[in-house]
């Protein structure tokens, strides 16, 4: 609304997080079509826009939002049962579609390609963990086209030039945030860029971001638990505002030892605190020297079994063995 009451020309694309998997679906932005704003503009399909669509600003722009293969080929009329790879009929359709688009521009204005998609060749960032199914990817030449004066892409969250040196720029910004901590090494920022036909230069602006800390700790002894996992962490002043996250990694036997309030407590000035645990069971019971496990019943290993798990209540032990003499009887006569 900012934006609207300024007077500044604003085009939102629909990306993957907006949309449905189904096709006839609302997306996530739709809001912003149905009332309407001035200078906000929402594309949810294929588009070509002119300066009568963008508030009299002189320049063209071709638009892609995110695209699924049965809402892309739908809006292209392409053939859904031919037998070729669905891949190669939708590059092969978009590729038409965009010739033909560009083939109609007006020669005199600068263009610029937006797209929300998966360009070959962009190194991805984290977010590749979190999709759901197989991107449709584009070839870099259907996009680095030279009728093109400025490409804008979104999807990948970090930021590169995929046609560097190269007109036109072809340019992933990246997120203005950090996702997750898969992301935790990278910088953020946005694009500005002057663009006039035939030329482009623009500048990537880094922005200030939330921090976010990492720590991992792992356990082995049963003296000093609380004190090994303080000492990981930094001061409580210098957890504030920032997004942690906290990975310990100790035997199980361990667990009952771990002071999670005095964590909590510890980490209550962050703006987001997460504490994994990962307990570890040995993958066997070692009997140690004298003893031959091949001259122990099932019976008498179960007992074991039970006292190298720690349980000492003797009533629970022996409900335990009895249960299990049952099952290995039953399994015997049958």
């Amino acid at each position: 609304m900012r934006l609207s009451r300024a007077k500044i020309p604003t085009l939102l694309l629909t990306g993957n997080h907006d949309v449905s998997p189904s096709q006839y679906r609302a997306h996530a932005i739709q809001e912003f079509d149905t009332l309407s704003p001035d200078y906000i503009h929402v594309v949810s399909s294929l588009k070509l826009l002119s300066p009568k669509d963008l508030d009299g600003v002189a320049v063209q722009v071709v638009a892609i939002p995110w695209i699924t293969r049965s809402g892309i080929l739908s809006s292209l009329a392409a053939d859904s049962s031919n037998e070729e790879d669905p891949q190669e009929v939708i590059e092969n359709a978009l590729n038409d579609w965009l010739n033909h688009t560009i083939s109609g521009l007006d020669p005199d204005l600068p263009t610029i390609l937006t797209a929300h998609a998966s360009i070959a060749g962009a190194k991805y960032g984290s977010e590749r963990s979190v999709k759901i199914g197989r991107d449709i990817v584009l070839p870099p030449g259907l996009v680095a086209n030279p009728a093109l004066d400025y490409v804008a892409l979104g999807h990948i969250h970090r930021y590169q030039d995929l046609n560097l040196g190269s007109h036109p720029p072809v340019v992933y910004p990246g997120s203005i945030e950090r996702v997750d901590f898969g992301e935790i090494n990278e910088d953020k920022g946005f694009i500005i860029a002057e663009i006039e036909k035939g030329q482009t230069n623009y500048r990537w602006q880094q922005l200030p971001i939330r921090c976010f800390l990492d720590f991992w700790v792992e356990l082995d002894d049963l003296l000093g638990v609380n004190e090994k996992i303080m000492a990981a962490l930094p001061a409580c002043e210098e957890l504030a505002e920032a997004i942690v996250r906290l990975t310990l990694v100790y035997p199980r036997d361990l667990e009952t030892l771990i002071d999670e309030a005095r964590i909590y407590d510890h980490t209550q000035n962050a703006f987001a605190f997460q504490l994994i645990k990962k307990p570890i069971s040995e993958a066997r019971t070692r009997l140690g020297d004298g003893f031959e496990a091949s001259s122990m019943t099932a019976a008498e290993l179960l007992e074991l079994y039970w006292k190298r798990q720690h349980i000492e209540d003797k009533d629970e032990r022996e409900r335990l063995q009895k249960l299990a003499e049952e099952l290995i009887s039953q399994s015997q006569t049958g």
